[in-house]
């Protein structure tokens, strides 16, 4: 009972403050110090300064969300704790390329400048730690940044006066184990051991904020169209669904009519456009009536496809793109929205190209932070990588976003590789600050450096889609490494062949 009322009398105190504090000092002369480290061991288990990115992103995240469970896996305090295991995955992730056992290293550092015991050297006690990482809890931190972001969003935000949530779809490889080719098997024209297991992961990008507000993720052979089916209970009335011609489909539209949602989608290359019939608007804008379908669509049940509309209202919009360096001159969209007053032709036309926003995302997500290709060797613990990877996206966009509003900026032309790199170095200034009147300081010059530092606006820029550096001159793996032969003098060959295309282009 002594040490409980101790704990709650000195839960307020620092250390130093505690051993200058007269009126309790003298009571104990003997084991005042030895007192007074097992109250740092206490408060350093349970406090905030196990990693420096929990003192730039700790106040978005409650302390509450990395608490220990009551019962399961993480219900003692170990070496590995909760917290601990997951500021060090998240490190790990931010810090692109970053092995496991850099990230024990630096957990090890940290702990020791705490003053609490700090783990093992191997790397089999992190991994299995990370591997117990409640899914539950990632996703309760992931909902509560999302909604904390939304909140703040100011009509000026908005797209007249709608939330818009842009709609795209990645693949990503991950390590060719057993586990991960059952659970996502690699392309059928690939013989075994030549390939890797492919995810397909289909998300949700909001434009007011930046951030990946909801995903889901399949295997390959499952089309974007039906990973859809599983997250129109992420989207509300009155929102609205931008997306490319691969969800322009009858079914999406249908869907959309149904729910109250707003779909903006570029129309379809197999769908006959033919601008003399419909209901004419304006030269370039249509109102067409499209009849459903014959045959179902294969990503609904029949109690889904029986309950759509036999005909479907909807309006045509033909954009002119008149951008230097754009391969496309012209767009046509289809839009449940019918209203050509309240929602003019070129306010679409510049909604649709928010939507490469999107792609910019993708390529933040497999480029800068390396998610092209995950490591782990389970399916679980490929949920945790992919999980922490937009948990670190959208941690660097809420700082973007935290910037741009303070300073009123405009969102896209803060740098998402500069806000990582930012967020390092000021983390460690951050765990070297002595009081709190320092930290906020620095957070302060943090979100100036972000808003400061902005991205060139180009809009004249071509950005041809090809690639620079050429490629090693090594053979292609066509084989199980163990019955592969190495083609001998393997430059010479490549070479020769590389000479062989090009007189064969010449002949012609």
């Amino acid at each position: 009972m002594s040490l409980i009322w101790a704990q709650k009398s000195l839960a307020g105190l620092s250390i130093g403050q505690y051993k200058r504090c007269p009126t309790m000092t003298p009571d104990f002369p003997f084991w005042a110090g030895a007192f007074a480290a097992q109250m740092h061991r206490l408060r350093t288990t349970t406090g905030s300064g196990l990693h420096q990115f929990e003192l730039l992103f700790g106040h978005w995240i409650g302390r509450f969300r990395l608490a220990q469970q009551d019962e399961g896996v993480h219900s003692r305090d170990r070496l590995w704790n909760l917290r601990l295991v997951f500021w060090t995955f998240l490190w790990q992730v931010a810090q692109v390329g970053s092995s496991c056992r850099e990230a024990i290293r630096q957990a090890q550092s940290l702990c020791q400048l705490n003053g609490r015991a700090f783990p093992p050297d191997q790397s089999s006690p992190y991994c299995q730690a990370r591997g117990k990482l409640p899914i539950e809890r990632l996703q309760q931190i992931h909902t509560s940044l999302v909604s904390e972001a939304e909140q703040g969003v100011g009509a000026k935000e908005l797209w007249c006066g709608h939330r818009v949530r842009a709609v795209d779809g990645t693949t990503v490889t991950m390590a060719d184990t057993p586990d991960n080719q059952k659970a996502y098997p690699q392309l059928k024209c690939q013989k075994p051991g030549c390939g890797f297991p492919i995810l397909r992961l289909l998300a949700f990008f909001s434009l007011a904020t930046g951030m990946l507000t909801t995903w889901v993720t399949g295997p390959w052979l499952q089309s974007e169209a039906a990973l859809l089916q599983a997250l129109w209970l992420e989207l509300r009335a009155g929102d609205v669904l931008l997306g490319d011609r691969g969800f322009s489909r009858w079914a999406v539209l249908a869907e959309c009519v149904v729910r109250g949602i707003h779909g903006v989608f570029r129309l379809h290359g197999s769908r006959r456009c033919d601008f003399r019939r419909g209901r004419r608007l304006s030269k370039h804008q249509r109102l067409v009536r499209w009849a459903k379908p014959r045959t179902q669509a294969a990503s609904l049940t029949p109690e889904q496809w029986a309950r759509l509309p036999e005909y479907l209202d909807l309006r045509l919009v033909r954009c002119r793109m008149a951008l230097p360096g754009f391969r496309t001159r012209e767009v046509i969209l289809v839009t449940t929205l019918l209203d050509n007053l309240k929602y003019p032709a070129q306010a679409l036309g510049k909604l649709y190209l928010r939507r490469w926003d999107m792609e910019l995302t993708l390529r933040h997500l497999k480029t800068t932070l390396q998610m092209e290709h995950l490591s782990c060797k389970n399916p679980d613990n490929i949920e945790r990588e992919l999980r922490m990877h937009l948990l670190v996206h959208n941690l660097g966009r809420r700082l973007m976003l935290e910037a741009a509003r303070r300073a009123r900026v405009p969102l896209d032309r803060v740098s998402f590789a500069g806000a990582l790199a930012w967020a390092r170095r000021y983390g460690e200034a951050l765990l070297q600050a002595r009081h709190q009147r320092k930290r906020r300081q620095l957070i302060q010059e943090l979100y100036r450096v972000l808003a400061s530092d902005l991205v060139p606006d180009r809009p004249a820029r071509r950005q041809p889609r090809a690639i620079k550096r050429r490629p090693k001159p090594f053979a292609l793996l066509t084989k199980h490494r163990s019955r592969f032969l190495e083609v001998p003098h393997k430059s010479h060959y490549w070479e020769r062949r590389r000479f062989k295309k090009c007189a064969q282009k010449s002949s012609r």
